[in-house]
């Protein structure tokens, strides 16, 4: 099956689903998390590592719990995510975004011409946050395809829309990121998954050394763009939530590569701490030790008994 004709077949499945009331929706999205614990799933597997890694102090019981909690809602995230795949970005923004905190601030910081860089972790739902940049004029972000050309299709397909522009995370990524910048536009980056080895610095992300990107102080550093950090908080149990902008610190910029990431970091982890259910805990961000540490992959032996 050619991609395209896949990435149509996928879509309508997602529209068929995501028609279902949402507290069906929110039900069978509760009954994957059971099954991810059951099984012990990656996703499983992955976030009770991370919750030892970075919660150490916290009692077993309530690690176990939070881990319940986390599971959860990543599960209700993948179908909140395919619902407003499928649903117009304005329906979803009217009826689904029911706070905006900082949206002047938004809004100012692009028409100053300088362009702009939004930081946005993984945290809430990001791809709201997408459809509101795309609300308020063009922007550019990075993501990494996947392997699966019909899975990159239906990205393109479920992500496409007048104002983004959707840059492929290689070679020749970053100068299209420059281009824009430097044209007063807007860019997007999701600035918490791990880079190749020699493409970032280890600065501290919850109490631990991980690899950290610097394409966010390059990028603001060359071209003075302004850098905002944005989330998209989940408020509710239907669907609701809050857009967060705040300014980011000037340390972003900081030509010092180890200051400006860990200060990137601080930033994530702030955010994080908010609410950490509604953070990306599935992702194995530690797995590349500092040089000469001895540490090992900390995932390795990361599955335990049911």
């Amino acid at each position: 099956m050619k991609p395209d004709t896949a990435a149509k077949l996928y879509y309508r499945l997602a529209s068929v689903l995501t028609r279902l009331p949402w507290s069906w929706q929110r039900s069978l999205a509760d009954s994957v998390a059971w099954l991810w614990r059951r099984i012990d799933a990656r996703e499983s597997r992955v976030t009770r590592r991370n919750l030892e890694l970075v919660y150490p102090e916290l009692p077993a019981a309530e690690r176990q719990r939070l881990h319940r909690i986390i599971l959860r809602t990543t599960a209700r995230q993948a179908l909140e995510t395919l619902y407003l795949w499928t649903h117009p970005p304005a329906s979803n923004l009217q009826q689904h975004l029911v706070e905006r905190h900082g949206q002047a601030l938004y809004d100012a910081a692009l028409a100053s011409g300088q362009g702009v860089i939004v930081v946005a972790p993984h945290y809430g739902n990001w791809e709201l946050l997408n459809q509101w940049l795309a609300s308020r004029g063009p922007f550019a972000f990075v993501y990494a395809p996947p392997e699966n050309p019909a899975g990159d299709a239906f990205l393109q397909r479920v992500r496409s829309g007048d104002n983004v522009r959707q840059v492929r995370a290689e070679g020749p990524a970053v100068r299209q990121l420059f281009k824009v910048l430097k044209d007063g536009g807007a860019v997007a980056i999701l600035p918490d998954q791990q880079p190749k080895n020699g493409d970032g610095v280890f600065v501290p992300f919850f109490g631990l050394q991980a690899l950290t990107m610097t394409l966010v102080n390059r990028l603001a550093e060359r071209t003075g763009a302004r850098v905002l950090f944005a989330w998209c908080e989940r408020i509710g149990q239907d669907l609701e939530f809050a857009l967060h902008v705040e300014p980011a610190p000037a340390a972003m910029a900081d030509p010092d590569l180890q200051v400006a990431a860990a200060t990137l970091n601080a930033g994530i982890e702030r955010i994080a701490r908010r609410d950490p259910s509604q953070y990306q805990w599935t992702y194995k961000r530690y797995t590349l030790r500092p040089p000469g540490s001895g540490e090992k992959d900390p995932y390795a032996t990361a599955r335990h008994p049911h």
